[in-house]
């Protein structure tokens, strides 16, 4: 049982990146769905989250920029990055959990609530 983030790679600024988050072992339908990141040097912040409805959450700073998304039938959800900056580098992380509000407040404030998985990371520099 496990959650898989890929995707990460090296981007120039300005453009896009889309980052996935598969599920082994369990189904992503039942869950919300959560991305973070983490700078180097830097705490790790909530980006984004769906819940099992495909109502979505975006950060400030990623809001119009960011999409997130879920493929049901892949098991798998989605960021996509778009207009990346420098200060998108970041390691990103899925983490996935049954209860929404422990995705959501979890998101918004940059915590872990004790969400039932979390991935791996992906690296995500943006550079030129």
């Amino acid at each position: 049982v496990q959650l898989q983030a890929s995707g990460g790679g090296l981007v120039q600024p300005g453009n896009s990146l889309t980052v996935s988050c598969a599920a082994s072992g369990f189904t992503l339908d039942r869950y919300a769905i959560g991305w973070f990141r983490q700078a180097p040097g830097k705490e790790r912040e909530g980006v984004s989250c769906i819940d099992k409805v495909n109502n979505t959450y975006y950060a400030d700073a990623v809001k119009g920029r960011f999409t997130i998304s879920r493929d049901n039938a892949k098991n798998t959800v989605y960021l996509q990055m778009n207009s990346l900056k420098p200060e998108n580098t970041a390691v990103y992380y899925c983490a996935a959990d049954r209860v929404l509000s422990t995705v959501l407040v979890g998101v918004i404030h940059s915590k872990d609530y004790g969400m039932d998985y979390w991935g791996q990371g992906t690296p995500v520099t943006v550079s030129s």
